[in-house]
């Protein structure tokens, strides 16, 4: 399963917020095409947000159809309008030593 690791630097003061229209609207959407979010963390002291979610198929074709839906451009307010700075990548789940 393909899995992307996004990392948002907000603007100060909005974290809890953009967490609040991020579960509400975001998670439900992702799940509508497909995705899966294994988790999610915040730091209000340091305004950063980061998440993994992650898709069965095709993940670039499944993220181009959901950024290209009219229910992604329907949420509002635009959860881009909070960030700052975002860095996305591509991650492969690796083994722990035991």
């Amino acid at each position: 399963m393909a899995t992307q690791h996004r990392r948002y630097r907000l603007k100060p003061g909005v974290v809890d917020e953009f967490v609040e229209l991020w579960a509400q609207q975001v998670v439900p959407l992702r799940r509508q095409f497909g995705f899966e979010v294994a988790g999610a963390w915040a730091s209000t002291a340091d305004d950063v947000f980061v998440w993994l979610v992650s898709h069965p198929g095709d993940f670039a074709a499944a993220e181009k159809q959901y950024y290209e839906s009219p229910e992604r451009a329907a949420i509002s307010p635009d959860p881009a309008e909070f960030i700052e700075q975002a860095e996305v990548v591509m991650v492969e789940a690796v083994d722990a030593p035991s």
